[in-house]
């Protein structure tokens, strides 16, 4: 009955006849109220196998998830279908969190968003006690282990969760773990039992290339000129995406490139352009494809080398989803292993050099030892380095390093999206008179294109606003201000500057302790994680997709034939100096003249490809006849 009723809600709301690869076996498990963590590679459906149960069941779905920009997008999708849905996260202010989480407690929203780093603070703890909780779900959850490539201290609150809620069953949900991340989400989860569902690794239809080239640019027009349809192209940094971009389109390749500093309609105009096909490639950094809902990507190439097997797989993924034939191709040549070992130092600057840099801090917002507990600041990077002649990629990793120690919090990517609420009900808002032409523009747009504006804060786009009204952003965010200043709506407008909350008060600099899991333990990880990344770019002799879903504990594969390595295996097995000895061999045993099955040729010890080269060689021209499955000499 269960199934059914799952089936019906996958029908109703998302249009599926049926359910595909494991999801109908997590949902039951969850549904079932057992702890379940879901191994499921990118393009997998894993949103599927939450959202489909928390409707099934009563109560509210609290989804744990790091990234804002997939939780807005996720939340705007189920409300389209008519599902009840909100996200609160580190970005919003108190009020706007308070409005959610009573909508929660009220019965009124069946799927919770909640960034990792609101589940920690007071108030959520103490509304979630007043909430009937149908189950959580970790979207993510490699990021709570400490082994895992995306570690974030933030993930550890989950469990404070698991304290207050021990009867509320977990789902677990992430695209790459080896098995020792598996096997810690499951300890920091606290798993009442083992409970593991997985999908293979193996991309059927995913062709893996490493191509060695001096020549990057040269060697990527070739590959975007060899290979028809859409494209992404990762790169390491925002200039590089820039210039990547305007060399394809100087090549007559239509190019965009997106970056995480682009504003949010810039982003939103490019990545609609990529999946609409008005543009065939997309130049990116990592800050591109979470979320993205484009099957049919026929190439991903990697213009620099990632620093994980982990994130490689994840953005590889996104090639070929609809199951037809599809490239993942790394450019890689030796300075690639040198900015790799690079890396290493600049994630894992010496313990002196981020001691200096927590000293330096408090010099720059002038915090005296003893105080400066909670207290926030704006940071500007460029300005912290110029005025301490510090590197500013070192400087991050050491503000990252002294989060996960503990003393404080480092918010590198603030939500940029602008959000508002009406404070007037519909029937007051039509009644208002002192409104001018310009607010009544900027108020029609806003009604035409957002829902739920008079119950919760809604993301708005000011350029869309803009672009619909005739006016520009600068005066849309101005008449927005002055409506909230008049109180007809509330207006957040959007910001990017990162900031730094002390969480503790402030230490001397000699009295700053750096545990060794949070420093020499990730470090030696982080160098493991480099030394797989260079072996499968600089390993010539396994398959690549075999090297890939055995670093992910997939014992069972083959080689796929497709990949470099696979085809420069196949080409060699049938040389003519391999495959002339291997007819003699065959040749030998046939003339006995009698006829003989063709497994008998397996005895023979003739590597696969060269038999099957061999036989066919000596049946074209003649020297052997094939008689249903057998085989004799000619006379």
């Amino acid at each position: 009955m269960a199934q059914d009723c799952y089936l019906s809600i996958l029908q109703q709301y998302w249009g599926y006849r049926d359910f595909r690869g494991i999801q109908r076996e997590i949902i039951e498990s969850i549904g079932s109220g057992h702890d379940t963590l879901g191994l499921m590679p990118t393009g997998g459906g894993k949103s599927i196998t939450f959202q489909v149960p928390a409707l099934a069941k009563e109560g509210v779905c609290i989804v744990i998830t790091p990234l804002i920009a997939l939780m807005k997008d996720q939340v705007q999708h189920l409300r389209d279908k008519g599902i009840s849905a909100t996200a609160i996260h580190a970005g919003m202010s108190r009020k706007e969190i308070v409005v959610a989480l009573e909508n929660c407690i009220f019965g009124g929203i069946k799927l919770l968003y909640v960034s990792p780093e609101r589940i920690g603070s007071d108030l959520f703890q103490n509304k979630l006690r007043r909430m009937k909780v149908s189950f959580i779900t970790v979207d993510e959850a490699h990021c709570i282990s400490q082994w895992g490539y995306d570690f974030r201290p933030s993930y550890l609150h989950v469990a404070d969760i698991r304290r207050l809620l021990p009867h509320v069953p977990i789902l677990a949900l992430t695209a790459t773990a080896t098995p020792q991340v598996v096997e810690d989400i499951q300890d920091k989860l606290n798993f009442e039992h083992r409970n593991v569902f997985r999908m293979s690794f193996e991309r059927k239809n995913l062709a893996y290339v490493v191509r060695n080239t001096t020549d990057k640019y040269g060697e990527l027009i070739h590959i975007l000129s060899s290979v028809q349809g859409s494209a992404i192209v990762y790169v390491r940094s925002r200039k590089r995406s820039k210039e990547i971009s305007e060399m394809l389109n100087k090549h007559q390749i239509p190019s965009t490139f997106y970056h995480a500093g682009l504003e949010y309609s810039q982003k939103d105009e490019r990545q609609k352009d990529w999946q609409q096909d008005r543009i065939r490639v997309i130049v990116a950094t990592n800050a591109f494809g979470m979320g993205i809902d484009k099957p049919e990507v026929r190439l991903v190439v990697h213009f620099d080398c990632p620093d994980s097997l982990e994130a490689y797989f994840q953005e590889a993924g996104r090639a070929g989803r609809d199951g037809n034939r599809s490239y993942a191709v790394l450019l890689y040549n030796n300075s690639d292993q040198r900015k790799l070992h690079k890396r290493i130092t600049d994630t894992f600057p010496e313990k002196e050099f981020i001691k200096q840099i927590y000293e330096h801090l408090a010099y720059f917002y002038q915090v005296g030892l003893g105080s400066g507990s909670g207290h926030i600041f704006s940071f500007d990077i460029d300005k912290f380095c110029r005025t301490y002649k510090h590197f500013p990629i070192q400087t991050d990793s050491a503000l990252k390093i002294l989060e996960r120690a503990g003393y404080l919090d480092y918010e590198t990517d603030p939500d940029a999206s602008a959000r508002l609420m009406f404070m007037l009900n519909r029937d007051e808002l039509y009644k208002l008179e002192s409104t001018t032409a310009h607010e009544e523009l900027v108020i029609t747009a806003l009604l035409r294109n957002y829902g739920g504006l008079f119950t919760d804060y809604v993301y708005i786009d000011e350029g869309l606003i803009a672009q619909q009204t005739g006016l520009n952003q600068q005066q849309v965010y101005l008449l927005l201000k002055g409506l909230s200043q008049r109180r007809i709506l509330h207006f957040i407008p959007q910001r990017k500057t990162p900031y730094i909350t002390y969480t503790q008060r402030r230490e001397e600099m000699n009295r700053i302790i750096i545990p060794k899991e949070v420093y020499e333990m990730r470090k030696e990880q982080y160098v493991l994680r480099i030394q797989s990344m260079i072996h499968y770019a600089e390993n010539d002799d396994v398959c690549r997709s075999r090297q890939l879903i055995r670093y992910f504990g997939e014992e069972k594969s083959r080689d796929c034939m497709l990949c470099d390595v696979c085809l420069e295996h196949y080409t060699n097995q049938l040389s003519e100096d391999r495959i002339e000895p291997a007819k003699a061999i065959i040749t030998a045993f046939l003339h006995d003249g009698k006829k003989h099955h063709i497994t008998e040729l397996h005895q023979l010890n003739i590597p696969e490809r060269q038999l099957h080269g061999a036989l066919a060689e000596l049946i074209s021209e003649e020297e052997i006849t094939m008689e249903g499955s057998f085989l004799l000499m000619e006379n």
